[in-house]
């Protein structure tokens, strides 16, 4: 389960952020996609540290499945700023 060099068994920072903004996404999703996404985006961009939001950008890039589609949308909205 460790992508990061984490322990065996324990989520990698990387897989706990993908964690979070699926379960983000997950909790607007009701909203429908589009105001879902923006929502999303925003939370992130609010309550996020940049690296957090830098390394979320970069794991859109690497592993492009693992993000719900309404997370994905909300990452390439924000970038990794």
């Amino acid at each position: 389960m460790s992508v990061d060099g984490d322990q065996p068994g324990v989520m990698s920072t990387g897989e706990r952020l993908v964690y979070m903004a699926n379960q983000i996404a997950r909790n607007f999703a009701a909203e429908g996609e589009d105001r879902a996404a923006a929502m999303v985006a925003d939370h992130i961009q609010l309550y996020w540290h940049p690296r957090m939001r830098a390394r979320i950008a970069s794991l859109a890039i690497e592993q492009p499945g693992a993000l719900s589609p309404i997370a994905a949308r909300a990452i390439a909205r924000i970038g990794g700023s």
